[in-house]
């Protein structure tokens, strides 16, 4: 719902803003000999980092351990008990015990010369949060070798200074580069080349289509048609209908009501910006095409989705393709 040139349209920072993703270092570690900590389930998005040494991750309700070095990063978007050891075979404490105590974030296990770690959570808007989480896979685990991460080491460093010295500004440094982590992350991931289920995410990778995406995320009030939208891709219709519905799990029209909803439904609850303008503003020729268009997405009316300020209802913005045939992945 504003003005961009083809240059300032950046779908991934939309979708972050439209979240309001608010990523924080909470606290970390330090461990030398055996140890092993056994971190709960929570309603968040969970990160950390390896700054110095090496772990062992795994859910603790089973599963492979996964290795972890100096440099990784890893984030967990599953809400399961996961445990970080010095090996599998040691026999973890509580997180909860452990950081017990006000005020405390910090840790050390025996003489902490071994290895050093520092983790955080990301928090999104309650009411749009399943536009992220639905997407991202139960693990991502970024190496040091890989040349995405590159940047993570910058970023470690500055973090661990930031939080060790105590400098004016501290806080606010250490959210933006936090900010600048989760970027990072979520680019090192799309860049990875693994598996990704078809969804907004793996849609944003295929540069095939990004077109598309830019012309549908910088300009929703315009009535963008396949034709246009293939064309600005460089595909025939079929192909462009095809290809687009492959990665992102829906057709690309779908796709285009869905974000804009999306937008409106942020626009309602957190605005007092006439029903109206809002329609014009998403390409709606009426007030009441546009009431239909958001019931039928959404699952209730703009009025009563101004009159909530609780999390919308599940709608087919947050199923899979295959169980309702249009929506977010």
């Amino acid at each position: 719902m504003r003005e961009s040139t083809e240059m300032e349209i950046d779908p991934l920072s939309d979708v972050l803003r439209l979240v309001k993703a608010e990523p924080t270092v909470t606290g970390g570690f330090t461990a030398g000999g055996p140890w092993a900590i056994r971190f709960p389930a929570r309603d968040k998005v969970k990160f950390f980092g390896v700054v110095r040494g090496e772990c062992w991750a795994r859910f603790d309700d089973g599963g492979e351990a996964v290795k972890f070095e100096t440099g990784d990063v890893g984030l967990l978007s599953e809400q399961r008990p996961f445990v970080l050891s010095s090996a599998p075979s040691v026999t973890p404490v509580d997180a909860v015990t452990l950081f017990s105590g006000a005020g405390r974030t910090t840790a050390v296990i025996g003489d902490g010369s071994a290895f050093e770690h520092f983790g955080g959570h990301v928090l999104f808007d309650p009411a749009q949060a399943s536009v992220v989480r639905s997407v991202l896979p139960a693990w991502i685990h970024i190496r040091a070798a890989s040349p995405e991460a590159v940047a993570f080491r910058a970023l470690f460093s500055q973090l661990v200074i930031e939080r060790a010295d105590a400098r004016p500004g501290g806080q606010l440094a250490s959210t933006q580069l936090t900010q600048l982590l989760f970027i990072h992350i979520l680019r090192a991931h799309l860049k990875s080349g693994s598996p990704m289920a078809a969804g907004w995410l793996r849609a944003l990778a295929d540069a095939r289509i990004a077109p598309a995406l830019r012309l549908m995320h910088g300009s929703p009030d315009r009535s963008l048609g396949l034709e246009e939208l293939a064309r600005a891709c460089g595909m025939s219709r079929t192909t462009f209908a095809s290809h687009f519905r492959e990665s992102a799990g829906v057709p690309p029209l779908a796709y285009l009501t869905d974000w804009r909803m999306r937008l409106a439904e942020q626009a309602l609850r957190e605005t007092a910006t006439p029903m109206a303008s809002i329609a014009q503003r998403l390409g709606y020729a009426s007030e009441s095409a546009f009431s239909n268009a958001f019931k039928r997405v959404t699952g209730r009316s703009p009025k009563t989705c101004r009159r909530s300020d609780q999390p919308a209802p599940s709608s087919p913005l947050d199923h899979s393709a295959a169980e309702a045939g249009l929506g977010w992945t």
